[in-house]
Formats: C-alpha cells, structure tokens, sequence
C-alpha cells in the first residue's frame, strides 16, 4: 500500500513532469522529488532532448542546496532508465546516489528500459515500488508509451463544430466557428504535439500555417502535409520557416517540376503510395513512428478525417462544439458512408468534456472493439507491474 504522503509526492512529481510538456519531446515527460526525513530536497524534470533527466535534475538540486541524499526516497512518474542514450543512465545515478527507497508511478514502455531499471535499484539492495498515480502517468506520456508499444505515434484529431455538427458554411467559410479561447486552448494542444498534419484540401481552402501562435512555447511541432499529386503551391504558407514534410502518392516525370520547386522551399517529400495511388495512410504514421513522432495533431478537412477514420489511423477526436447551428447544406466534421447497421458505426467513449469559454471541448476516444466484434478481447495497455 501507497501512504497518504507517497501520494502527495508523486502528485507534485507529476506536476513537475507537466513542465516539460512542450519542451522534452522526443523523450517523454518525467518528474522527480526527493524526499528525506520528511522533507523535500530536491525537485526535477527532465529537460530537452540530450540534456538531464529529471533524476539528474532532482540529484543536482539537492547537492546544490547542500543536501546528503544517503537514504533519501526518490520520486519519479516513469521507471529511471537503464541504457545509455543520449545521456547516462538515471538509475545508475540513484544508485550512486545511495538512496533508499525508489517510487515510480508506471514502467518504461521503451524496450530498452521495460523493468530493468527497477530491476538495477531492487540489485543495489534499494526499496523499489511502482505503480502509483499510474494512470495518470501514462495519461501524460500517451503518445511516447503509443511510439514504444505500436511503433506509431498517437493520433488526436482536432474538429470545431457548431452543434449540428458542421464545420463551415457551404461556400466554405468557417472562421470563426468557436470563440478565442476554444481557439487557444487548442493552439495548447497543437503545442504539445510532435507533429501537426492536415490535407492538401485544407491548405488549398484556407492557405493555413500551421504552426503554434496563441500560447508561448519553445518549439514548433513539426508540419506534416498529405499531398497525392504534389499540388500544393510553392508559396503557401506551410512550408514557410521550418521544413515542411510531404507525403504523396509514385511520383514520376510529370511531378519533377513540382518537387524541385518544393524542396527548394526546404520541403522533404516522401512518396508512400498505396494500391490506389493515395498516400498509404496506415504506413505514414510508422514512418512518423521511426521518425520519433509521439503524439500527431491532425487538423483536416472532412474528407481526409474520414479517410483516417475508415483505416483505422485515430486514436482520440478533440471537438470543440459552439453553441450555434449551421444546418444541414453546410459542410460536416468527416466524410463517412452510413454503416449498413448500427453495429458498423465508429464507437467512441467520452474521456472528457469540459466547457471552454462558450464553447464545449470533448475528448472522446475510439471505442476498442470487443471480443463479439474481434472475436478476442483486447488487452488493455501495460503501465506497471
């Protein structure tokens, strides 16, 4: 059993892992406290890619105040890992640090890591629990736990509708449907993504940018744009500042104009044809996947978020409802045939709803099939042991 103060620690932890939301991708968010004789001698979280860890931070903030760490008891939302990456291992740095007593909220999914690092603390003699807060652990690490057990990152597709469910008029206006702050709020997920994409539809109808502009954040996400035939303007707003990546359909003689003007503008095009000469949906997001792509924020046009739907390439929808209708000639949040029974329909549950100045935010998820559907029962994902 946790104590009352276990918990209250690994909430601060928590917190402090939040920090590191628009900063520590590729790597995920993670928080430490140290803790002895009841007090709090050292706080941490881990910092951008190649730079401490939130063990190493907890470590250095505690020396710094002048702290002896002999039989302190750390506190660390994910497993300290246990392999040389970009920098030492942190669970060889507890253990050097002689502390007594590890509590970790959930397991690293990372293959590499995946229990040997609790492993390496309970060998040096250390009292090593896990499991605490996990599910809000790996709430926080959605998208890394999504790139180390699938190999793809995890994918939130962003709508904004009025509650009839329509995304702009029929001549294509749609701004603004929601008010500033719904449009901030989701400025702050695109934020916390790895990587934005939309569809060449969306880019020929509003010529967005696609970067981060309502809230401060160090880093833009990476822009990620479907183009089949290469039919995005040279001087579109996407790929102005950093690369843009591009995936189309085979390419041939008839695109080479067109793909030198791009990679001029810095593009990277990637084709990725699948039997109809479509980008191949399902095979992008493991090419984001290898590419260290952790959650990807998808803000598209009806027709593409159908597409990702029908093939099975979304994890969770963010909506964000006015309180207003536009009726049933204006355009509609996805492209889907009507199931022939309802069991054919996209099942969903609500993770979260939540109001968001005048408007409704919900955080629904796509429903996993059960075993009457399968014919197996889905197991549920892994955070701790």
């Amino acid at each position: 059993m946790f104590s009352q103060t276990d918990f209250v620690h690994m909430e601060r932890a928590l917190a402090l892992a939040r920090r590191g939301m628009y900063t520590t991708d590729p790597n995920p968010r993670v928080g430490c406290v140290l803790v002895k004789n009841g007090e709090v001698i050292g706080e941490g979280f881990t910092q951008p890619a190649g730079q401490d860890h939130a063990e190493i931070r907890a470590l250095k903030d505690a020396r710094s105040r002048g702290h002896d760490l002999r039989g302190a008891t750390a506190y660390v939302t994910l497993e300290p890992c246990s392999h040389f990456g970009r920098t030492p291992p942190c669970a060889n740095a507890l253990v050097d640090a002689q502390v007594a007593r590890v509590v970790a909220a959930m397991e690293d999914p990372n293959p590499q890591v995946s229990g040997r690092g609790l492993a390496m603390l309970r060998d040096a003699g250390i009292e090593v629990r896990c499991g605490l807060l996990a599910n809000e652990a790996h709430e926080l690490n959605i998208g890394f736990v999504s790139r180390m057990t699938r190999g793809r990152p995890w994918v939130r597709m962003k709508v904004a509708a009025s509650l009839d469910g329509r995304t702009g008029l029929p001549s294509g206006i749609s701004q603004w449907i929601t008010g500033e702050t719904a449009r901030a709020d989701g400025h702050a997920w695109r934020a916390r993504a790895s990587a934005i994409l939309t569809g060449i539809g969306t880019v020929r109808e509003d010529d967005p940018r696609m970067t981060v502009r309502a809230v401060d954040t160090p880093r833009q996400p990476q822009r990620v744009l479907i183009d089949s035939q290469l039919d995005v303007p040279p001087d579109a707003q996407i790929l102005a500042g950093a690369p843009t990546l591009i995936f189309c359909g085979n390419l041939d003689q008839r695109h080479a104009d067109r793909a030198a003007a791009l990679r001029d503008r810095g593009a990277e095009i990637i084709p990725l044809a699948n039997a109809a000469g479509k980008v191949d949906l399902p095979r992008l997001l493991k090419v984001l996947g290898e590419r260290n792509v952790n959650e990807l924020h998808v803000e598209a046009g009806y027709k593409l978020n159908g597409s990702l739907l029908r093939e099975d390439c979304v994890d969770e929808l963010l909506v964000y409802l006015a309180p207003s209708l536009l009726g049933m000639d204006s355009m509609s949040m996805f492209n889907l045939g009507a199931p022939e029974s309802l069991d054919g329909r996209v099942k969903l549950n609500f993770h979260a709803v939540d109001r968001i100045g005048d408007d409704l935010r919900i955080l629904a998820r796509i429903a996993p099939q059960t075993s009457a559907e399968t014919g197996t029962t889905p197991a549920p994902p892994s955070v701790s042991k």
